[in-house]
C-alpha cells in the first residue's frame, strides 16, 4: 500500500498526526488514545498497514 493512501485513511477515521520523528510519523485515534507510528517509506507492507489500521480504528 502507498503510504499517502494510509495515510489518507488514517485521516478518513479520524486519526490525526501527534509527531514527526527521525523514521516514522506518529498517529493517534483521539477518541481511543491509541497511538502508532507510520514509516516514512513510500511503500507499506499490506500486512503493516492492516495491523496499523486495526490498531487506529
Amino acid at each position: 500500500m502507498k503510504r499517502k493512501d494510509l495515510v489518507r485513511r488514517l485521516e478518513e477515521k479520524g486519526c490525526v498526526l501527534i509527531r514527526h520523528g527521525r523514521r516514522h510519523d506518529w498517529y493517534q485515534n483521539p477518541e481511543t488514545g491509541v497511538a502508532q507510528p507510520v514509516p516514512r517509506h513510500n511503500e507499506v507492507h499490506e500486512n503493516l498497514a492492516r495491523h496499523i489500521l486495526k490498531e487506529l480504528t
